[in-house]
């Protein structure tokens, strides 16, 4: 998809600079590419490129779980069963949008449990391309129940400070996904 600067900057009501910064930004990030002469494009991830991404984070947030297990305070810990009573209550069908957030919350927490700052970075960056496979996973099959009972033991792992099993749940719930879209992601080729 060609994305047209001048219409970008009608339609918003903003000059055609901070549009410019705009592109450039999600060029960085790896969401568009420009072309001399030609114009800038979405760039459209292959379904390898978002399981090698998916596969990435799996490995970065299951050290932020070991890392949060002896980091994160008494009370961080704690907090993860009040954050998300979506895993506790009723089915996930029954609110998808608001499981679909909170997932994404509870995988933000872990990192930020951590307490460290490269992973956060590069698991900010990896977030924003794999955020939208996350919400679509849910909605496939009965992943979002599955999803609910490895968060559950992802909790109990991380409130026992039991870093060697957090840190496997953890790789195994995020490697989970990307088999899943592998079995699942053909209209992504």
């Amino acid at each position: 998809v060609r994305l047209d600067e001048r219409g970008l900057s009608q339609t918003l009501g903003v000059s055609r600079t901070p549009i410019r910064e705009a592109l450039t930004v999600l060029e960085q990030e790896g969401f568009v590419r420009n072309e001399p002469r030609r114009g800038v494009f979405v760039v459209k991830k292959t379904r390898k490129e978002i399981v090698e991404m998916i596969q990435a984070w799996a490995a970065l947030e299951s050290m932020a779980a070991r890392l949060a297990c002896t980091h994160a305070s008494d009370e961080d810990l704690a907090c993860m069963r009040r954050m998300f009573p979506e895993f506790f209550e009723g089915r996930p069908s029954d609110h998808l949008d608001e499981y679909s957030e909170a997932n994404i919350r509870f995988h933000q927490k872990i990192i930020s449990l951590g307490q460290s700052e490269v992973i956060k970075d590069m698991c900010s960056n990896l977030l924003m391309h794999v955020r939208g496979i996350r919400n679509q996973a849910l909605r496939q099959g009965d992943r979002a129940s599955k999803s609910i009972e490895e968060h559950i033991q992802i909790i109990e792992a991380l409130e026992a400070r039991d870093a060697v099993r957090a840190e496997r749940l953890v790789r195994d719930h995020g490697l989970g996904l990307a088999a899943h879209v592998e079995q699942y992601g053909a209209h992504l080729d």
